[in-house]
């Protein structure tokens, strides 16, 4: 990422110059911002008439450069799961199935009453009873048809395995995202509604599986009781939903211009810029389409090579380390890993980026090879602490500053990029406000 986006902004692909070189912003062939409202018509689709005369959505060099990595990560993790993990899969499916597995070798569990696998069974029913009625309710203004959902849920199953393979070796999954965007708006297109809802179905619904395993295993390590595992799993699920969709609603109705970017001031720390990119992604697959953009009517469509470059990858590892077979670290190349390392980008930036590669370093490389005992003692505690701190800082500085005395912090680490000039674009006589004209 930071070597090819430099060099494609710098050789100009794609009209990069015409463009900010980081941004999630979505904008026309001259260098302005696209307005969403005006390719929108009354039934909240794609106004084709006003869409031909307004020209393509054209996309910054980082966000297009983001979406051909996350093609090539997710098809790279399918073949390196296949070709490095496809025996263990294989063997571990016949014994689950034959009853030949071993037995746990966690004894001290075996007191405690196991979860029934109907429990499980009855709330997968239950849920996907709800939504399947949601949608047929709300179905004009959600605009996912019931076979999206079970679509959706597919999706969710196929990639849990695989991705959840990724996750435990390495603590990084490739999201799903893009790819259920990307079906959901071939198959069915300019519904943008109808899109995000299939994302989250697809998307979300494997990402939670994953979550949900990890504290199982967690608390499987820790000796908790399965049930009361399941039960605070099921508790936590319900508190969660709740105070997270009651916070929105309170947010909406006391900030005003909430998410607007265009009329929020510069500083303002309400900016949504992870919803921006959830919303721009809906404009892209769901209202747009991807054959507008990225198939045989679009102009990125050079970029679904990707998805070939990843599955080639994780192939050219498995060969080298066949060939190599007592160089150890060769397997330890993991592609879907590398591809999908700047999945986050954006909305995260390159600050976001550069911290988490100094702490890394210093945990993964430097206490990890010379104090090894201490990074085994503290290392997972230490990452906990600086999540939960984190968490916390956040509602201490919001109720005690910003939300009762309207008290902002100005200081050196909010200022984003540092730089008032990157939002810019550098092509010749591109006139956006704010930015020099070259």
């Amino acid at each position: 990422m930071y070597v090819v986006t430099p060099l494609t902004y710098w050789t100009n692909v794609y009209n990069a110059k015409t463009f900010p070189i980081y941004s999630s912003s979505l904008f026309i062939l001259n260098g302005s911002t696209y307005d969403i409202n005006d390719v929108v018509n009354s039934n909240f689709q794609l106004d084709q008439q006003a869409y031909a005369q307004i020209g393509p959505i054209n996309l910054s060099t980082l966000f297009a450069m983001t979406y051909g990595l996350t093609f090539a990560g997710l098809a790279a993790t399918v073949v390196h799961v296949a070709l490095f993990h496809g025996r263990d899969i294989w063997n571990l499916a016949k014994g689950a199935f034959m009853g030949t597995t071993k037995a746990d070798v966690q004894r001290l569990m075996k007191a405690y009453k196991q979860v029934p696998p109907w429990w499980f069974y009855l709330i997968l029913v239950l849920n996907v009873g709800l939504i399947l009625f949601v949608v047929e309710h709300y179905k004009e203004a959600l605009q996912l048809p019931w076979w999206g959902v079970l679509f959706a849920c597919g999706i969710a199953v196929f990639f849990t395995l695989p991705i959840g393979i990724i996750h435990a070796t390495t603590n990084q999954h490739p999201g799903l995202n893009v790819i259920t965007e990307y079906i959901i708006g071939y198959i069915y297109p300019g519904r943008p509604v109808a899109n995000m809802c299939f994302k989250v179905y697809g998307y979300i619904s494997m990402s939670q599986a994953l979550f949900l395993l990890q504290d199982f295993k967690l608390g499987h390590y820790m000796k908790i009781p399965p049930r009361a595992m399941f039960m605070a799993q099921l508790v936590g699920a319900i508190v969660s939903v709740t105070v997270y969709t009651g916070t929105a609603w309170w947010l909406m109705g006391s900030i005003h211009d909430l998410c607007d970017t265009a009329l929020l001031p510069a500083n303002s720390q309400w900016k949504c810029p992870h919803d921006k990119v959830f919303f721009d992604a809906s404009v892209i697959w769901g209202l747009v389409g991807p054959r507008r953009i990225f198939g045989d009517l679009g102009e990125y469509s050079k970029v679904n090579l990707f998805f070939i470059a990843g599955a080639i990858l994780p192939v050219l590892v498995w060969i080298t380390h066949r060939v190599f077979p007592k160089q150890s670290w060769i397997k330890l190349i993991n592609m879907p890993v590398l591809l999908g390392a700047t999945a986050m980008m954006p909305p995260a930036s390159a600050v976001n980026f550069t911290s988490w590669l100094v702490m890394g370093f210093l945990s993964g490389f430097v206490a990890f090879r010379y104090r090894p005992k201490s990074w085994a003692r503290y290392n997972y505690i230490l990452a906990g602490g600086l999540d939960a701190g984190t968490a916390f800082l956040t509602l201490l500085v919001f109720f005690s500053l910003q939300y009762v005395n309207n008290i902002g912090l100005d200081w050196w680490g909010n200022n984003g990029e540092g730089c008032p000039l990157a939002p810019c674009p550098t092509a010749k006589d591109i006139v956006v406000e704010g930015c020099p004209v070259f």
